[in-house]
């Protein structure tokens, strides 16, 4: 009886770690990102994942025109430990909260210096260092999770939105 307790329990534990590195079973896992400079300096982003499931994205569930969060759950956070140039404007080395506002063709990146916030709605007008437009491109197929991403290395990391089968992305520079 003992043995058959033991091996239900082993299994149980067993499944909850499972569970737990699938992301919990959250709707939209914790995620993230980075990049890392010639000289050893970083770019981190942490984000909420959502998942597409069937849904019509943007210009549905994510409207056009409007702020959002850029991902799900607790607004996206960036941290980057030196000076940088994001699409020609200036970001200092620190902890910012980012915000996009999507558009059929024209996108706008939010660095924002408060942080710790929800996401949504957004409030946060006065708190933003800069409003930074992104290119817009459509990937050759859907991506079902929502992902943020870097490329590149050196001193020039690409920061990289995907989803749907929308790509907005922007140049990132370090000063």
């Amino acid at each position: 009886m003992k043995r058959v307790a033991l091996f239900t329990l082993l299994c149980f534990v067993l499944s909850m770690t499972a569970f737990a590195q699938m992301g919990g079973g959250k709707a939209s896992p914790a995620a993230s990102a980075s990049c890392q400079f010639a000289n050893g300096k970083t770019i981190k982003t942490d984000y909420s994942s959502p998942r597409m499931r069937n849904r019509k994205i943007y210009g549905g569930l994510v409207p056009y025109g409007e702020v959002w969060r850029t991902g799900a759950n607790e607004a996206t956070t960036f941290v980057t430990d030196t000076n940088l140039s994001i699409g020609g404007k200036d970001v200092p080395a620190g902890a910012y909260t980012i915000f996009t506002v999507p558009g059929k063709d024209k996108w706008t990146l939010i660095v924002n210096k408060k942080t710790g916030e929800w996401g949504i709605p957004y409030k946060y007008e006065g708190d933003e260092l800069v409003r930074i437009d992104m290119q817009v491109s459509k990937l050759p197929s859907p991506v079902e999770n929502f992902t943020i991403a870097y490329d590149g290395g050196g001193n020039k990391c690409t920061l990289r939105l995907d989803w749907e089968t929308t790509r907005a992305s922007v140049a990132i520079m370090e000063k």
